[in-house]
């Protein structure tokens, strides 16, 4: 048959078929016990329009299958999360979301977001401190290392600073050299107490084994409790030729911020009046500051001793989202009893709640103590009690809405000192890491938020599907 009979066959037929279902009854045709019924034109004529307005969305089967699969990683990592040597201890699993949701916005919004990294002598020199704040500014932008003491009491190897004029130090920790003060010591635990006039010159290090990231500078404040009338505070960047000077009268706790055209590697904070000089913040652009504050000796019993009020308003002008306090050390070859660690672990519950009070919108993570070593009958061992101190203060924390993470459980458990010290990642007193040990225990607990991280991103997309 010719191609043109075909068509006109088919047309026929299809003419027909119109016909029909244009006159078929809608309700159908009833034969004995059965119904018949055919489409309408309308019905048809919709069928065969193209679906433009989903013609965009995925095929509806392989929503379920992203669901699942990403169920079954959440399950995964949540797993790893509960049962890792590098786990967090949360109070709930959502614990860090509010802050991971705030790193994440802070560039955007033109915001430094803090996070106060309190310790004893295991972070000195910004160790464990800087593999977590090169983490978190790789991640959520910023540079500069931090909030430094307006002079130098631990060197940090990122920054070289100078200081000079009628400065006293007040510390609410140290030896019975150290002149205290009644509550005055800001968010350092610590201040220097200006009589007259004062300057400091702050270099960054050009030592190759500081990161890149702070070794410029932006952004530059001086925090400060006004203590008298006509206290002025001029910030000199020494590289653009730039100053910036303001007069404060009233008293109380207050600061000034220099904000850099172009980031700068040397400047000078020069200050006149009387005022405790609580710190000064040198970071570099918007994003997040770990600023690393050091407290030889400490077992973490300090914050209580600082003036609530002070405190508070000194974190609300350092935009504070997360505190991490690494102690318990120092305590461990002292608390021999149960007793002893119930009575220590009750401090360190009023210094969170104390601290939830002054600033109630961080975070707030306890570090607890790595493993250390005491002689028993001869040989080098866990101290016995460090396993129960370890339990005790991770009901502590969770119980007052403290997150907790174990360098103990990091580094491996019970006499794992001893292993880190013969691998060179621990020093001869079987108490301190060496700097290699340091920066491994930094990059594990900066692992540790990377996963927790990942998990947040993951339930995120999984509440958006």
């Amino acid at each position: 048959m010719k191609p043109g009979r075909i068509t006109l066959f088919f047309a026929c037929i299809i003419a027909a078929l119109a016909v029909i279902c244009t006159f078929f009854p809608s309700d159908g045709i009833t034969i004995g016990n059965h119904t018949c019924y055919l489409p309408t034109i309308h019905t048809l004529a919709e069928a065969s329009r193209p679906a433009a307005e989903t013609q965009d969305l995925p095929p509806v089967d392989t929503i379920p299958a992203e669901v699942a699969q990403l169920s079954d990683s959440i399950a995964f990592f949540q797993s790893f999360a509960d049962s890792s040597d590098t786990r967090f201890w949360l109070p709930d699993s959502t614990f860090f979301d509010d802050f991971w949701a705030m790193a994440e916005q802070a560039a955007a919004h033109n915001r430094i977001l803090r996070v106060l990294h309190y310790g004893d002598s295991q972070i000195e020199m910004d160790r464990m401190t800087s593999v977590l704040r090169a983490y978190m500014q790789r991640t959520f932008g910023g540079g500069g290392p931090g909030m430094l003491p307006f002079r130098t009491i631990i060197p940090t190897p990122a920054v070289r600073q100078s200081a000079s004029g009628s400065l006293t130090h007040l510390s609410s920790f140290g030896d019975s050299t150290v002149t205290r003060s009644r509550g005055n010591y800001g968010p350092m635990m610590q201040s220097f107490r200006l009589a007259g006039e004062a300057s400091v010159t702050f270099r960054a290090s050009s030592h190759s084994t500081v990161d890149s990231l702070v070794r410029q500078f932006s952004h530059i404040g001086v925090l400060f409790n006004n203590r008298g009338e006509n206290l002025r505070v001029t910030i000199d960047d020494k590289e653009s030729d730039t100053s910036i000077s303001a007069s404060f009268d009233a008293t109380g706790v207050d600061g000034i911020i220099y904000q850099a055209a172009n980031p700068t590697t040397h400047f000078r904070v020069r200050i006149s009046g009387n005022a405790d000089l609580y710190g000064v913040t040198v970071d570099n652009g918007p994003g997040v500051a770990v600023d690393n504050i050091p407290m030889r000796g400490c077992s973490g019993q300090q914050f209580t001793l600082v003036d609530r009020e002070f405190l508070t308003n000194a974190y609300d002008a350092l935009d504070v989202g997360m505190i991490i306090l690494q102690f318990g050390g120092n305590s461990v070859p002292y608390l021999r009893t149960p007793k002893a660690i119930s009575t220590y672990c009750q401090s360190i519950g009023r210094q969170i709640d104390y601290i939830h009070e002054a600033c109630p919108q961080a975070k707030i993570l306890f570090v607890g103590p790595s493993d250390m070593s005491t002689r028993e009958k001869g040989n080098l061992q866990t101290y016995p009690m460090l396993p129960t101190l370890i339990d005790s203060l991770i009901a502590t924390a969770n119980s007052h809405g403290a997150a907790f993470w174990s360098i103990y459980h990091a580094m491996g458990g019970w006499n794992s000192m001893v292993h880190w010290n013969s691998k060179g990642l621990a020093g001869s007193d079987y108490i301190h890491f060496s700097q290699r040990g340091a920066d491994e225990m930094g990059t594990r607990l900066a692992d540790a938020f990377a996963d927790n991280y990942r998990l947040f991103c993951m339930r995120r997309r999984l509440s958006q599907l």
